[in-house]
């Protein structure tokens, strides 16, 4: 099964990490990935790329479980092309980090556990799923000229995170008194410090390169802050009864003792919220992710416990019209405005779509692995599938783009991701069956429906 041209530069750019048996067993898989029309199981897998008669079946099954590539290589390969394409100037390179759930079945699979299950749960009742948690770094495109009003990000970098009941699994059990003040076994990391871990690749990666991340919650605390690299910024959330200080006065002659690490207590959120001295500031918003008129307010402080005495751009948002709750958020880049610190953080809502698209419709929770190797090499596979399809539409594929006749979609002017894989599968066909066409055996009219359907599958 032949690749797009295009896409199979793309795909060629990844060669480094593989020798040349193992290169081309990639890319059968990569493109039967993405032409597959059911779940994405590696036995799939070998159907939908015609090699069952190739070699032998565990080939495929050991390439992900047994075969000498390594997943980092393959990670920073993919990263280099996406950043060299997407961010070659000496701009700030834009990231957001999340963690995502895939629902498991199984035991004796490598990495499960019980994970918060966000979707199933809600303010009054939360609910744990069995399955994987994968913690992402993604890199936020936009103002792309095919879709101006969109934001897309595509994965970078990505880590299985295993809970203390996996990492645990087959020790001696110990009380639960005892358990809660042992120290956590080793090699355990938190979703905090693989993305720390990863943010200090990516650094080490691209040295020369400015970056900002937008994390929620989860990675806005110290875990992350007194962490990062030199050359990275971070925009999180503040939380509500977060203790904020002024900064340090300077040292006096007459002062005994150490020097002041922080200066004054200031108000906290609600306090500061009802200040009639500063005003309200009033922004309207009107992009990707964010739509609202917010009133916000502007300091400088400590975030004392989070980042110890690292100065903060601290923007406190209130939805004018009641839809959202009073927040609070924080940046270390003190140059940026609140304006420019909202709609930097609105764009993560893209790595939300992105986990979506590649569960939807790249099966990311499909493998069936239960092998270390196998579970943290085959799902990310769907990841850099993303990835290149977004470079090629972004290359080449928004020339072919062809919407379905929706007559109660007429004013559709952006394609989703679900129209760059469409785009993509239709031009793989046109590659692998465009004989029929040359040779006379079918119509241009029968041709192009065929091709129509077989785009659709999946």
């Amino acid at each position: 099964m032949k690749m797009q041209p295009l896409f199979f530069k793309a795909v060629e750019m990844l060669r480094d990490p593989f020798t040349q048996a193992s290169f081309m067993l990639f890319v059968r898989i990569l493109n039967a990935w993405m032409l597959s029309p059911r779940r994405r199981y590696i036995t799939e897998l070998i159907i939908s790329s015609k090699s069952t008669q190739l070699r032998h079946f565990s080939c495929f099954h050991r390439f992900f479980s047994e075969y000498a590539w390594k997943e980092e290589e393959l990670s920073k390969a993919h990263a280099e092309q996406q950043i060299q394409h997407f961010a070659p100037h000496d701009e700030t390179i834009d990231l957001s980090g999340d963690d995502t759930l895939c629902r498991k079945r199984g035991l004796t699979v490598y990495g499960v556990g019980m994970h918060h299950d966000p979707l199933l749960s809600s303010k009054s009742h939360v609910v744990t799923s069995w399955g994987h948690d994968w913690v992402i770094i993604c890199l936020i495109v936009r103002k792309r000229p095919w879709a101006s009003n969109k934001v897309w990000a595509v994965p970078l970098c990505w880590r299985l995170y295993r809970n203390l009941q996996g990492v645990t699994k087959g020790k001696k059990k110990r009380s639960a008194k005892k358990s809660s003040k042992t120290k956590k076994p080793a090699g355990h990391r938190t979703r905090p410090e693989l993305m720390v871990e990863m943010l200090k690749q990516l650094a080490e990666w691209f040295p020369d390169r400015k970056f900002m991340i937008s994390g929620d919650s989860a990675y806005g605390g110290r875990s992350v802050l007194q962490h990062l690299p030199s050359n990275m910024d971070l925009i999180s959330h503040v939380h509500p009864k977060g203790a904020m200080y002024e900064p340090a006065p300077p040292r006096t002659a007459d002062q005994l003792g150490a020097k002041r690490k922080k200066g004054a207590r200031l108000p906290g959120m609600q306090e500061w919220a009802a200040d009639q001295s500063q005003r309200w500031k009033t922004l309207c918003f009107d992009q990707f992710g964010l739509h609202a008129v917010l009133q916000v307010k502007v300091r400088r402080a400590l975030y004392y416990k989070a980042g110890k005495d690292r100065l903060l751009i601290i923007v406190l948002v209130r939805d004018k019209e009641g839809k959202r709750p009073d927040q609070m958020f924080y940046c270390t880049n003190l140059s940026l405005t609140d304006r420019q610190i909202l709609s930097c953080y609105a764009c993560r809502w893209s790595q939300e779509v992105t986990h979506y698209n590649c569960k939807q419709y790249l099966g990311f929770a499909h493998p069936a692995n239960r092998k270390e190797k196998a579970v943290r090499r085959t799902a990310p596979m769907s990841l850099i599938l993303y990835g290149l399809t977004v470079k090629w539409f972004d290359e080449e594929g928004y020339k072919k783009l062809e919407y379905p006749d929706r007559p109660w979609y007429p004013q559709k002017c952006a394609p989703s991701f679900a129209d760059m894989l469409t785009t993509l599968r239709k031009e793989t066909w046109r590659t692998n069956y465009g004989h029929l066409l040359e040779s006379g055996s079918m119509s241009e009219k029968d041709f192009e429906e065929l091709v129509f359907f077989l785009s659709l599958a999946g």
